[in-house]
């Protein structure tokens, strides 16, 4: 799967759509929709389910040196109203203040991360870190799309947390029976 490939993909889901055209508006820095929407509605289209099915949020991640609650809170605020004036639930994190919190909900500390593409690059399945820049259009998929395309999910090599990737993996795999878990840590494809 190309850069191209997957864009066109995810634009079939009309919420995706929708967000990449109106993201810039919201002016946040190093601004991308990631995750979730992105990798699951490339698996509906590929399992010939509805584009958009049982996706519940959309990723809003961006960096900002300003890593005060207020100031997240601004951006969140201003993400939900766009969020309701097209019908759809976003998740806006500042990635500057995930060290600040992740101790708390996931019981371990993470260092500082510095921009947008370092959150992505932790996510616990290698093929779901992926994200198109706001703006720009620009995908970046650090472990490549191979295993996207292919349904293929293996742990990230730079996450490595078995066990929670193992539940995440089943998961996922409930809902399209065709993935396939690889618990090794090689990835396939080339990066982006």
């Amino acid at each position: 799967m190309t850069p191209d490939e997957f864009t066109r993909a995810v634009r079939r889901n009309p919420g995706v759509a929708a967000l990449l055209g109106r993201l810039p508006d919201l002016g946040l820095p190093q601004c991308h929709l990631a995750a979730v929407c992105l990798f699951q509605t490339v698996w509906n289209v590929e399992a010939g389910h509805p584009a958009a099915r049982g996706i519940r949020d959309h990723d809003v991640f961006y960096c900002d040196a300003d890593t005060s609650w207020e100031a997240e809170d601004r951006a969140i605020r201003r993400a939900a109203a766009l969020g309701a004036e097209l019908g759809l639930a976003l998740e806006v994190r500042n990635q500057a203040r995930v060290h600040l919190w992740y101790e708390r909900r996931f019981g371990e500390p993470r260092a500082p991360l510095r921009s947008v593409r370092d959150g992505i690059d932790g996510f616990l399945v290698a093929c779901t870190a992926v994200g198109i820049a706001a703006d720009t259009g620009e995908v970046y998929a650090p472990y490549g799309l191979a295993d996207l395309a292919a349904g293929v999910l293996r742990v990230n090599p730079r996450h490595p947390r078995p066990a929670l990737f193992r539940a995440k993996a089943e998961d996922y795999r409930a809902r399209w029976p065709w993935l396939t878990i690889v618990d090794g840590g090689e990835t396939g494809g080339e990066g982006l």
